[in-house]
């Protein structure tokens, strides 16, 4: 459970999660959000709004087995109950260690974020690779229209 909150901690230094009811609605609608994440002791109008929030933008949510003092720990506050988590990467990872120390609870939610990572990362290394190509100047090659009898 550690490495859980531990990897929480990271993703915050890394500028990937937004902490707060406002922040993760405003990151769920302009769909940058690929996770939300709310405490086990949230209020019942808390995870009301989260699920609204995911819905709302097609984003996962998740009720952690953590409580807002142990999230709140985690992202250096006092307490914490929703966290969006905004890189699908540290997303998937979440889910997957989730999955594990819970015995597969989470595994369909871990599956669905391991593919989306997977196709980011796909995407990130062809767009990575057009950008090297339209630097040196390569272009795609010349090739004549089929012929249409």
């Amino acid at each position: 459970m550690d490495n859980l909150l531990l990897l929480i901690g990271l993703a915050k230094k890394a500028g990937k999660l937004q902490l707060g009811e406002e922040p993760v609605g405003a990151a769920c609608r302009s769909r940058q959000a690929k996770l939300v994440l709310l405490a086990s002791d949230a209020s019942a109008n808390t995870a009301r709004r989260a699920a609204h929030y995911g819905q709302a933008g097609r984003v996962l949510w998740l009720t952690v087995p953590f409580s807002k003092a142990e999230l709140g720990t985690a992202v250096g506050r006092t307490s914490c109950a929703m966290i969006a988590v905004i890189d699908t990467g540290f997303a998937a990872s979440l889910t997957e260690k989730l999955a594990a120390a819970h015995s597969g609870a989470y595994s369909p939610a871990a599956q669905l974020l391991r593919d989306k990572a997977e196709k980011d990362f796909r995407l990130q290394k062809q767009q990575r690779q057009h950008a090297r190509n339209i630097q040196r100047g390569k272009k795609k090659p010349w090739a004549p229209p089929p012929n249409r009898q």
